[in-house]
């Protein structure tokens, strides 16, 4: 095994997948397709990437409350991420999740983070989020 951090859990869960960072905020309203899983927002640096069942890791969302309705609407479709990661507690992205949860029984883990330890994840690597907030990687990192 690789890096283990340890983050606080906002909403709990287990998913294993690829890790897709970005030191910007996302938002869900305009900037995530639903449907597909696509981040849409072609001013974000994952623009045109798909994040359904990967370990998102951005620092926050950003936006409105509509990030919560887009984000659910994903769970339910399962276009969603398989875990998000943020740096410091999100209220929109754990409010989606926990309501997917009374929903739809189908709740995405939601991890947060300090800043120091948010900047160790990289896009590529292969990350297992545990239900007790760890987070173990693996470097698989994809350098291009």
């Amino acid at each position: 095994m690789g890096l283990v951090i340890q983050g606080r859990v906002l909403v709990p869960g287990e998913a294993e997948g690829v890790v897709m960072a970005s030191d910007e905020p996302l938002s869900f309203w305009g900037g995530y397709d639903q449907v597909t899983g696509e981040i849409i927002d072609r001013r974000h640096p994952l623009s045109g990437r798909n994040a359904a069942n990967a370990i998102l890791a951005i620092p926050a969302s950003r936006g409105s409350s509509t990030t919560t309705a887009v984000l659910l609407e994903a769970i339910r479709r399962r276009t969603a991420p398989a875990a998000l990661i943020t740096q410091d507690p999100d209220s929109f992205l754990t409010l989606a999740s926990v309501v997917a949860d009374e929903l739809f029984r189908c709740p995405v883990p939601v991890v947060a983070l300090g800043a120091a330890e948010f900047r160790l994840l990289r896009s590529g690597q292969h990350a297992r989020v545990c239900d007790d907030g760890r987070i173990e990687i693996r470097d698989g990192i994809d350098h291009n």
